[in-house]
């Protein structure tokens, strides 16, 4: 274990017990106090480079408070090329950011550009009720424009602010002004988050020990067999799930604590957005609360779900939450497909510079193209015996695209990953070509194409009203 995730693990192991004590807090109290100790870990860890965030914020806040009809398309733009200035700081004579500050800038830039979104849609809720002289229908949002100390106290929040969850501004908001937060249970939600942690530390532990990253890079690595070569990726990419089950989940547990996104049961919060109905518990009636709002991973299902486009929405749910609503909603093309591909490629923006990162993210929209071609043209003509066997051969080879992908994510550099992926043939690029041929070659054939077409107008179709509706309640 490296110094840096040494030091992850103190700040989230400090956070926990940190988090029951901000529930007996005034809001004022709470919200101050939040501040000082995220503004704390931040100085303390990314020293002078603490900078970087703070124009960020400032940013951002002069986008909202003077131009809030184009706040969303300025804070992405002014988010996402100061990123590309953070990482290119070195260029400019200026020293390189800690581990840490990338981590903070990280998450600093999914919430300007969310805030941005919230305050254009108060505007124009504000607008549609003047107009309406009725209120507005927008589920969640915030109660007025933040002051310049909101914003600040929102950026640099203690709770996730290294390692994440994602949260928006309204469930910042709501946890501040939570009514009776004594009331809300945190313990043993907090336990079942934590209680499969120490197997995933152990696991990372002892899996990494006995197959090492660096490994790969080894010249000697070459010189083994080709079907080592090709299972090494299958313990790798078993090491950082395992490293970041351990992280999210104690990072979800660290939000249970203080009690943030907790939302009754009635409201069916989503990851990273928070309510998605309006619910108001009847009188004397006891309220359940949920943490889906901060949820971060859901292990299980990344593992066992059967699709490639599924093992997506189960890893960094927040994050994708915040790619679903804020990029590929918005992307220049129509299709599933390109608006996949663009969405990845801003992903892997975010991430970093290196080309391992694109290279990865790239390919998730060729699998997406080979497994809806396959779907199509032979699962379609299956009987459910022959579906039942056709998933579980579909999700084998969804865990094997993700162990492949990964070694991108892990090498990161040019020359590393297509080392390595030239080392086993390409075969996932290979394979994925195959089934996309295969695929729509069957699905021609005795009316497949009619089925093809049929089935892609009504996705398109159910994909735009869904778009239409979700964008009328914004509005």
């Amino acid at each position: 274990m490296s110094p840096e995730e040494l030091t992850y693990l103190l700040v989230l192991a400090v956070s926990i017990p940190v988090g029951f004590l901000f529930k007996h807090f005034t809001p004022p109290v709470k919200q101050g106090a939040a501040l000082i100790l995220g503004l704390a870990l931040t100085v303390a860890t990314c020293g002078i480079h603490t900078l970087h965030s703070l124009i960020t914020v400032l940013g951002t806040w002069g986008i909202i408070t003077y131009s809030w009809r184009f706040a969303p398309s300025l804070a992405l733009s002014w988010s996402f090329l100061y990123l590309l200035f953070f990482r290119l700081v070195t260029w400019f004579g200026l020293p390189a950011p800690t581990p840490f500050t990338n981590a903070v800038q990280l998450l600093l830039t999914l919430k300007m550009v969310s805030l941005a979104n919230e305050v254009q849609a108060f505007h124009l809720a504000k607008k549609q009720e003047v107009s309406s002289f009725s209120k507005s229908s927008v589920i969640g949002h915030i109660s007025k424009v933040p002051s310049l100390y909101d914003v600040l106290c929102y950026s640099y929040c203690y709770i996730g602010i290294m390692t994440g969850p994602f949260y928006r501004y309204q469930t910042y908001e709501d946890w501040l002004c939570q009514r009776t937060p004594g009331s809300i249970p945190a313990l043993t939600p907090c336990v079942q988050r934590l209680r499969w942690v120490p197997l995933y530390a152990a696991l990372f532990l002892g899996v990494s020990a006995v197959f090492p990253l660096a490994h790969v890079r080894s010249e000697d690595f070459l010189q083994h067999h080709f079907l080592y070569r090709l299972f090494y990726m299958v313990p790798v990419f078993f090491v950082f799930r395992m490293r970041f089950y351990a992280a999210w989940c104690t990072a979800e547990a660290s939000c249970i604590a203080a009690g943030l996104g907790a939302y009754p049961e009635g409201a069916l919060s989503k990851p990273g957005g928070g309510p998605t109905v309006e619910y108001s518990p009847a009188p004397d009636s006891p309220v359940l609360y949920d943490f889906e709002t901060v949820r971060n991973i859901d292990c299980y299902n990344t593992d066992f779900c059967v699709k490639v486009r599924h093992g997506m929405r189960y890893w960094n749910m927040s994050v994708q939450w915040w790619l679903h609503n804020y990029i590929y909603r918005n992307a220049p093309f129509r299709s599933y497909v390109m608006r996949a591909a663009w969405t990845m490629f801003i992903s892997a923006y975010w991430h970093g510079l290196h080309v391992g990162y694109y290279l990865s993210f790239l390919t998730i929209p060729l699998c997406l193209a080979a497994e809806t071609s396959m779907e199509r043209g032979v699962r379609s003509r299956l009987s459910p015996a022959g579906q039942y066997w056709f998933d579980w051969v579909h999700w084998f080879l969804k865990m094997r695209a993700y162990d492949y992908m990964c070694m991108g994510f892990v090498l990161l550099s040019w020359g590393d990953t297509l080392r390595y992926w030239g080392s086993v043939y390409y075969c996932i690029q290979v394979v994925a070509l195959l089934c996309i041929v295969l695929g729509q070659g069957l699905g021609k054939g005795r009316g497949g194409e009619q089925r093809e077409k049929k089935g892609g107008e009504e996705k398109q179709e159910g994909r735009e009203e869904e778009e239409t509706e979700k964008r009328e309640k914004r509005e």
